[in-house]
């Protein structure tokens, strides 16, 4: 699809906008998972209303690539969560 591309060597080869570092994985859970219209995730992105449907096409067309780029991230995300570094339960003064 014109105007999204995947590239290795950026985000992780994650579908997005091309010539930005907006992935359609961000657009789409901005308006799916966190309740924001498309015209409040373009104003948040800086991005034209265009790019924000632009994008949600590229996600609907490509299910299977979408459901494997979403459970990708969100493995990086748990591993990232199981290797932060905790504060101690006490602090000493």
């Amino acid at each position: 699809m014109e105007g999204i591309v995947a590239t290795d060597d950026v985000m992780g080869g994650e579908p997005r906008l091309a010539g930005r570092r907006i992935a359609v994985r961000q657009i789409a859970e901005l308006i799916l998972d966190g309740d924001n219209s498309p015209a409040e995730v373009a104003d948040q992105l800086d991005i034209s209303l265009s790019d924000v449907h632009l994008a949600l096409a590229y996600y609907y067309d490509n299910p299977d690539e979408m459901a494997e780029v979403r459970e990708r991230h969100h493995e990086l995300m748990r591993e990232a969560r199981k290797s932060a570094l905790s504060p101690p339960d006490t602090v000493s003064r």
